[in-house]
C-alpha cells in the first residue's frame, strides 16, 4: 500500500540519500568504529576462554607480544568501539525521524527496517558470527522506537545511567532474569576449548553450529545475557538519539571550540582512567578491584566521546580529510562489512573449507596485523563498490525489503574514488 500522496511520495522515500545530504562525519566515526569492531571482537574470540586456553597462549613464541598488544586492544578499543558504533545507531535513528517529518508510515517502515535486521542478526549469529550484535541492534531498536518521542531530557535520564554503569547493570540483569544452566562453566575449561578446537580443525560444518549453538543461544537466552546486552546497546541509542536534537550535526562550526575541548580533556582522562583501572583490577585487591570494575564503563564512554569529538575536529581540516576521509566508504557500507568481517574469523579460526583452524596457535598480535590487512581491504574495496553502485550489497537487500520496492543499484556514471 503506497503512502498518502501516493507514489511521489513513495518514490521519494525509497531513493538513497543524496550525496550532499549525508553526513561526512558520521560516516566516517562508522567506519573506524568498524575497525573497532573487528579488532576487538577477533582479538576476544581468539583468546583466551572461548577458541584458545591459557596454556597454548602462553607457550606461543610471541606470548610477551600477545600480552602486550591484548592489553593495548583493551585499553584503546575494548568497549569503546561498541559504544560509538551503538551511539551512532541512535544518532541515525534521529536523523530518520527527522527527515521524515511530515511524511506519514514512518513507525511502520522503520519497525520493517528492524525486522530485517533481526532476521539477518538471528541467521548470522547461528550460521556464522556467534558475538553478533544486529539482533540487539534490532530488539533495542524497537524499544528506542516506542521511545520516540521521549523529551531529550527522558532520554539523557536513561540513557546516561545505562551507558556509565551496564557493567554492573547486566550482572543485575543477569542475576534478576537468568534461569539456571545446569554446569554453566563447562563451556570455559579447557576440556570444552580443546573440544571446540577439535571441532574447528574437523571442518564438520553442522557439528560446528550445533556445539555453538548449545553454548551461546543457552547462556545467551537462559542466562540472561541477551535481555543485560539489549539494555547496553539502548542506553547508548539513546545517547544518539540526545545528541541528534542537540543540534551538533545540523551546525558542526558551531560547536567546533567545545569539541576541541572535550577531545583534549576526554582522551587523556579516559586513557589515564583506563590504565588507572588496570592496574587497580590487577592489584590483588578486591575492594580495589571492585571500585576498578564499577568505574571501567564511565572511562570507556569518556575515551569514546574524546575520538569522536577529535575525529569530527581533525575532519574540518585538510590533513583530517586526508588521514580519516578514507573510512567513509566502509562507514557507508556498514552492514555489508560487518557481516564479511565473521568470514574471516571463520577461514582464519575454523577449518571449514579452505579455512586454516589457527585456533589455539595464533596469538593476539598476529590477529591485531590480520585485522588491520583486512579492514585496509575493506576500505579499498569500498571506495570502488561504491563508486560504481549506489548502496552495498546488503544495504541495497535491506532497502528493497524494507520499501517493497527494488531501488537503482548501479551508478549511471561511476562516482570518484575519493573519499
Amino acid at each position: 500500500m503506497l503512502p498518502a500522496g501516493g507514489w511521489g511520495m513513495a518514490k521519494d522515500l525509497i531513493a538513497p540519500v543524496a550525496e550532499r545530504e549525508r553526513i561526512r562525519e558520521i560516516d566516517v566515526l562508522r567506519g573506524i568504529a568498524l575497525f573497532g569492531v573487528l579488532t576487538m571482537n577477533f582479538v576476544g574470540f581468539a583468546g583466551d576462554g572461548v577458541m584458545a586456553t591459557e596454556a597454548q597462549l602462553a607457550a606461543l613464541p610471541t606470548a610477551t607480544l600477545d600480552w602486550w598488544t591484548y592489553e593495548f586492544v583493551r585499553l584503546f578499543i575494548g568497549d569503546k568501539a561498541n559504544t560509538v558504533f551503538a551511539t551512532l545507531f541512535g544518532l541515525g535513528f534521529y536523523i530518520q525521524l527527522k527527515r521524515s517529518e511530515g511524511r506519514p508510515g514512518f513507525e511502520r517502515r522503520f519497525a520493517r527496517r528492524l525486522g530485517w535486521l533481526l532476521l539477518f542478526g538471528v541467521l548470522n549469529a547461528s550460521l556464522l558470527w556467534i558475538w553478533d550484535i544486529l539482533h540487539l541492534y534490532a530488539i533495542a531498536g524497537f524499544a528506542l522506537l516506542i521511545m520516540r518521542r521521549w523529551s531529550t531530557r527522558a532520554l539523557l535520564l536513561f540513557g546516561i545511567p545505562a551507558a556509565l554503569y551496564s557493567d554492573k547493570l547486566q550482572e543485575w540483569l543477569v542475576g534478576a532474569l537468568a534461569l539456571p544452566i545446569p554446569n554453566a562453566d563447562r563451556y570455559f575449561t579447557d576440556a570444552a576449548i580443546l573440544e571446540r578446537q577439535a571441532l574447528a580443525a574437523s571442518g564438520d560444518y553442522p557439528a560446528i553450529v550445533a556445539n555453538f549453538a548449545g553454548w551461546t543461544w543457552g547462556e545467551w537466552l537462559i542466562g540472561g545475557m541477551m535481555a543485560a546486552w539489549v539494555v547496553y546497546a539502548l542506553g547508548r541509542f539513546a545517547l544518539g538519539a540526545a545528541i541528534g536534537r542537540s543540534g551538533l550535526f545540523d551546525d558542526i562550526p558551531r560547536y567546533i571550540p567545545l569539541l576541541r575541548r572535550i577531545a583534549w580533556w576526554a582522551i587523556a582522562g579516559g586513557i589515564a582512567a583506563g590504565l588507572a583501572i588496570r592496574f587497580a583490577v590487577n592489584s590483588g585487591d578486591d575492594e580495589i578491584s571492585t571500585v576498578a570494575h564499577i568505574l571501567r564503563s564511565p572511562a570507556a564512554l569518556i575515551l569514546a566521546a574524546g575520538y569522536c569529538a577529535g575525529i569530527i575536529v581533525a575532519l574540518q581540516r585538510r590533513w583530517g580529510q586526508i588521514l580519516f576521509g578514507p573510512f567513509a566508504a566502509v562507514g557507508r557500507m556498514a552492514l555489508t562489512n560487518y557481516l564479511v568481517q565473521g568470514f574471516l574469523y571463520a577461514f582464519v579460526l575454523f577449518g571449514v573449507g579452505p579455512g586454516l583452524a589457527l585456533a589455539g596457535r595464533i596469538g593476539s598480535f598476529a590477529v591485531l596485523m590480520i585485522c588491520i590487512a583486512f579492514f585496509a581491504f575493506q576500505v579499498i574495496f569500498s571506495h570502488w563498490w561504491l563508486a560504481c553502485y549506489r548502496f552495498g550489497p546488503m544495504e541495497w537487500l535491506w532497502r528493497w525489503l524494507t520499501y517493497g520496492e527494488r531501488p537503482a543499484f548501479r551508478r549511471r556514471e561511476p562516482a570518484p574514488l575519493a573519499a
